[in-house]
């Protein structure tokens, strides 16, 4: 069914990071007046300036009482205390839709503004940005975690698919998990491959990154589409002695990896062994040596 479109609004943006900014030009690319941005850095200025170019720069309660929606792109710890700080201050009007982007939290962190009479919403694109002009581009078909009250969830997802994303519904009970489940996937993801090209350059390997690059491609998608059974390597066959050199050689050589890989080692041994891939007495064996 063909979602209904929100009528053009006046769009505010509060915080004009990569996220902000991003999406700022995404909802002002689907036809809605992008009117005022809050930035206050001069980075973020020169952001506003080249991603919304009629937005006018104001101050944060000018902003709000400029705009239909107001989207809340700050950091997590921030949200909270100011859109109860922007309640305290009077500046909510009955009949605003506000919009955070953040993945942790659903809408309740808007309460304050919720008993003002705004409609709340949580819109969290699963996306990585850069700070670059392709991110506008990646988020054609990018996800965009959801969360609001019933009767605004077609608002909500009308508003993700405008600016080219994939409403997935999270409830809001679940928002705390979904982020998490997305840090350890994207988050430790960006750590695990820094880690790995950091040794490679320190084994003497040239152009690290080149190397790695398609063995990594191939094991995210063998295990997107095949899970458990995607599980290779010295844990997954039980090789003992190759592990012990591993961390022998970690020790000497990259110290700062060591406790990453036995932690990853260790969970990767458990899922090896629920999938069946692993015999619980090779399990313990890798386990003993872990330890």
């Amino acid at each position: 069914m063909t979602q209904p479109r929100p009528a053009r609004l006046r769009v505010g943006v509060v915080g004009v990071g990569r996220v902000g900014g991003t999406l700022g030009a995404a909802l002002a690319r689907a036809g809605h007046d992008v009117v005022a941005a809050s930035a206050v850095s001069d980075r973020s200025v020169r952001r506003a300036r080249q991603l919304l170019p009629g937005a006018a720069i104001l101050p944060l309660d000018e902003v709000v009482s400029a705009s239909e929606l107001v989207l809340l792109a700050v950091p997590d710890d921030v949200l909270r205390p100011l859109v109860s700080g922007l309640a305290d201050a009077d500046v909510w009007r009955p009949g605003q839709l506000v919009a955070h982007t953040s993945g942790a939290s659903g809408i309740g962190v808007l309460d304050a503004a919720a008993a003002r009479g705004v409609l709340a919403l949580a819109l969290h694109p699963v996306m990585t940005f850069a700070g670059r002009p392709e991110d506008l581009d990646r988020l054609d078909g990018a996800a965009f975690g959801v969360t609001a009250q019933d009767e605004l969830r077609v608002v909500a997802e009308s508003l993700v698919l405008e600016m080219g994303g994939e409403p997935v519904w999270v409830p809001e009970p679940a928002r705390a998990l979904y982020h998490a489940a997305l840090t350890v996937g994207a988050n430790h993801l960006v750590t695990l491959v820094n880690d790995s090209v950091t040794m490679l350059s320190g084994a003497g390997v040239a152009e690290p990154a080149r190397l790695v690059a398609p063995l990594l491609s191939a094991a995210l998608d063998n295990v997107l589409r095949l899970g458990d059974a995607a599980i290779t390597g010295p844990v997954s066959r039980g090789d003992v002695a190759t592990v012990a050199s591993h961390l022998r050689t970690l020790e000497r050589s990259a110290p700062d990896t060591l406790e990453a890989y036995r932690a990853m080692a260790r969970r990767t041994a458990a899922r090896a062994r629920a999938a069946g891939v692993l015999s619980a007495d090779r399990a313990d064996a890798v386990l003993a040596v872990l330890s």
